[in-house]
């Protein structure tokens, strides 16, 4: 038997309860076993013990009864043994029966004497068992009754330390009681001198407000003064605290001192000072700033009389220029346009085909649609067409423009991918016609393009994943490799 006895590190003055469950989920506890439950246990115990005692005596019996059943077999046995040696006049063959039968008996009771002894070993293991067992559990109860004869005694120590620890507290909680009160009488007594501080601060501040209010008129009062009479020299009281003016007595007039203001001297004031006002500052540089002026004017008219002599001048340039590009718009469109409707045809090897202004009056910002009618279909616009006769209509229109402008370049980029081999034939025939005056260089990957090429030019995958361009004359003649 293994057990732990766990403490814990804070006393308690009651324990109120254990808690089983946690306790036997600690590693290397087997039972778990309280106050409470010890001696629910023992009786429990106890009244196995008596059972097993029981079961033990009836065992005993039951020995006893297979012993002398054994007995009585042997004796029988002995019987007929001495039966079948005696009687030799009887019939052999009844007493050979009688003694296989009493053997058969004496093994059958020999089996089940066994079987007896076998279960009275396992009974007297068990009551072994049982029986340390409730030793053990005597053990148990007796260290519990310890255990819970030493808690009751530290929990009669800790109820008079409690009680010593609340004689102690009384007198120190009345001091605090009382200190408490002694703090709000102070804080009652801080909140009114904060309030009488504050009332005082607003006093001040209105007094100091006060006095910058009359500052402001006084200083406001000596600045009128300087400026309607000029630099004069006042009599200041003595509570008044102003600047003193500086020692410059030939500029500085004293005034006289007047009690009384005369009749209409107001009205006098008012109006001089409209008229200063009317007049307004003098500037003795007036002529001169005046001549700059009039001569800064005239400069400027020039220049502006030649900047709309310019603008005038410019706007009959454009306006040539607007009716000249108007006029080689058109030549050029209407040539475009009839070389287009050649195109057309000839590449459809039939059909029809022309080019449309969407505003006739206005050149300068008219757009151009193309109705185009294929062999054996109506006339419909540009974006009703499939893909290859987009494409082939976008090369017509592409190769009239070159017709009647030819350009030095022109890069045609896969441009026969949606044209079958019979347009193809017929793309590679314009590109021949018109490579006498363009040089044009044609990306595709149509057979029947590539043989109307005078230089091809190909990119290969080599065996390493490196991309290798090679180019060739069709004659059989490689210029280039890389």
């Amino acid at each position: 038997l293994h057990g732990k006895v766990f403490r814990s590190s804070a006393a308690s003055l009651k324990i109120n309860g254990v808690d089983a469950t946690k306790a036997r989920a600690l590693a290397g506890v087997h039972c778990v076993l309280t106050a409470w439950e010890l001696p629910g246990r023992l009786e429990a115990a106890r009244r196995q013990r008596e059972e097993m005692e029981g079961e033990m005596a009836h065992v005993a019996q039951a020995l006893e009864a297979l012993g002398a059943a054994l007995e009585e077999a042997g004796r029988e046995m002995a019987e007929a043994s001495a039966q079948v040696t005696q009687a030799e006049s009887g019939p052999l063959t009844q007493a050979r029966t009688d003694l296989a039968v009493a053997r058969q008996a004496l093994e059958s009771q020999r089996t089940l004497l066994q079987r007896e002894a076998a279960a009275l070993e396992r009974v007297k293991a068990q009551v072994a068992a049982r029986q340390e067992r409730v030793e053990e559990l005597d053990a148990e109860r007796t260290a519990a009754e310890a255990r819970l004869g030493q808690l009751r005694e530290e929990t009669a120590r800790f109820e008079q330390e409690l009680a010593r620890l609340r004689a102690s507290i009384g007198p120190a909680e009345e001091e605090l009681s009382r200190l408490g009160r002694e703090q709000e009488r102070v804080e009652a007594e801080e909140r009114r001198a904060r309030a009488r501080v504050r009332q005082m601060e607003g006093r001040v501040n209105r007094a100091q407000l006060e006095v910058a209010r009359c500052q402001d008129r006084l200083t406001g009062l000596q600045q009128r003064i300087q400026e309607e009479l000029g630099l004069v020299e006042l009599e200041v009281a003595d509570q008044v605290t102003a600047q003193s003016p500086l020692p410059l007595r030939p500029l500085v007039s004293r005034l006289p001192v007047v009690e009384v203001l005369p009749e209409g001297l107001e009205g006098e004031i008012r109006r001089l000072k409209a008229r200063l006002r009317q007049l307004g500052p003098v500037n003795p540089n007036a002529p001169q700033e005046y001549a700059e002026t009039q001569e800064r004017y005239r400069f400027l008219s020039d220049q502006v009389a030649d900047l709309e002599a310019a603008s005038a001048r410019l706007r009959e340039v454009i306006v040539d220029l607007d009716r000249m590009m108007e006029q080689a718009f058109r030549e050029t469109f209407e040539a475009i346009a009839a070389a287009f409707e050649e195109v057309f045809a000839r590449l459809f090897n039939g059909g029809s085909a022309r080019l449309e202004l969407t505003a006739p009056d206005d050149l300068a910002h008219t757009g151009v649609d193309i109705v185009a009618r294929p062999p054996g279909k109506r006339t419909q616009s540009l974006a009703l067409l499939s893909g290859g006769e987009r494409a082939l209509t976008a090369a017509a229109l592409i190769f009239a423009i070159l017709r009647i402008r030819p350009t030095p370049f022109c890069v045609l980029d896969e441009v026969d991918a949606m044209l079958d081999e019979v347009n193809v034939a017929r793309f590679r025939t314009m590109l021949e016609e018109l490579s006498a005056q363009t040089q044009f260089i044609v990306i595709t990957h149509n057979r029947g393009t590539v043989e109307a090429a005078d230089t091809v030019y190909g990119v290969s995958m080599g065996s390493e994943g490196v991309s290798q361009v090679v180019s060739l004359r069709l004659e059989g003649e490689e210029v280039e490799a890389g």
